[in-house]
């Protein structure tokens, strides 16, 4: 399993419109082939910063499936113009000990 993290800064004043959004955006994401499970998360000091968290089977069904898909056009136009800057994703594997 490939765990997406993603720190999303959102413009001042949109936190209410932005979780709107996201209610409707993660319908999308979580019809793709290899979506496991996400999380939104607030976070408590910095105003307007978020945390997503995204698990899928393999890395290509974010980079490849998702983001090659129609549907991430439908992800894009509900989110993307509230980020400031736009968020850099990163993706982590278990290490197992």
């Amino acid at each position: 399993m490939i765990l997406e993290v993603a720190i999303l800064d959102v413009k001042s004043s949109q936190n209410e419109k932005f979780e709107d959004a996201f209610k409707k955006a993660q319908n999308i994401i979580s019809s793709i082939p290899g979506y496991v499970s996400h999380q939104l998360q607030k976070c408590l000091e910095k105003e307007g910063r978020y945390i997503l968290l995204v698990n899928w089977e393999k890395l290509e069904d974010h980079t490849e499936g998702f983001r090659k898909s129609p549907e991430y056009q439908d992800w894009k136009a509900l989110l993307h113009h509230f980020y400031n800057p736009f968020p850099e994703v990163e993706h982590y594997s278990l290490v197992e000990l």
